[in-house]
């Protein structure tokens, strides 16, 4: 009969060590896990929220508004990213300069847009070396427990069953450990850049609907042609 107790018992000091790693990966892994769902489900509530906000004041032609609404949805990844444009082209086309106020925010956007990728997928990089790296400490842990085996024949002076066996179980609850913590952090991870993609793709369409707002509404006027 499978006894978890006795073989718990039976682990030396470098055993206890691999499986104690395990754990903590495991907890950090359920940590960064449960982290982004709320974040991400704050995210969505924000942002269908202030979606509608913004439509109607880009409708009426009120960046400084929008901005100012902008400030207020904390949550919203759309919001931090409409005010920043909101701002930019207010704070440029009041000080003027060499560079159109429209080519300053498509540079600014551009780059609030990586920093939200950052903010988006914060903390995935723990779930992804979880997954690659866990089932590597579990065979580390076979390791131990095959040697645990050994010494038990060594101490027995035999290669019976009995002198073996708990070193064995072990091992092998070493390495099934080991995939009980990547498996999960891997599947987390896929589901967590699934969801990421989603959410930068979104930001990605609206950034360009912001700057076709902006050329529609506050462009420059074309200069007609010679032939004009």
């Amino acid at each position: 009969m499978f006894d978890f107790g006795k073989i718990l018992g039976h682990m030396g000091v470098p055993a206890m060590s691999v499986a104690a790693v395990l754990l903590l990966m495991a907890l950090a892994s359920l940590a960064v896990f449960f982290e982004r769902l709320v974040a991400y489900a704050r995210s969505r509530s924000a942002t269908r929220r202030f979606a509608l906000e913004a439509k109607a004041l880009l409708d009426a032609d009120q960046p400084d508004e929008l901005a100012r609404k902008a400030d207020v949805e904390r949550h919203s990844h759309l919001a931090k990213l409409l005010g920043t444009g909101a701002r930019t082209y207010l704070s440029a086309a009041k000080k003027g300069g060499s560079v159109a106020p429209i080519e300053l925010t498509r540079r600014e956007l551009e780059r609030k847009t990586e920093l939200l990728a950052a903010d988006v997928r914060r903390g995935m990089g723990v779930l992804a070396s979880v997954g690659s790296v866990a089932p590597f400490v579990g065979l580390l842990g076979t390791v131990f427990g095959i040697i645990t085996a050994f010494q038990g024949i060594a101490k027995e002076g035999a290669g019976g069953l009995g002198s073996v066996s708990l070193g064995i179980a072990e091992a092998l609850v070493e390495t099934a450990f080991g995939l009980m913590v990547a498996i999960p952090a891997v599947l987390a991870f896929n589901w967590l850049s699934t969801q990421a993609d989603g959410i930068m793709l979104a930001l990605d369409d609206a950034r360009g609907e912001f700057i076709d707002f902006l050329e529609a509404r506050h462009g420059a006027p074309r200069e007609p042609s010679h032939g004009e």
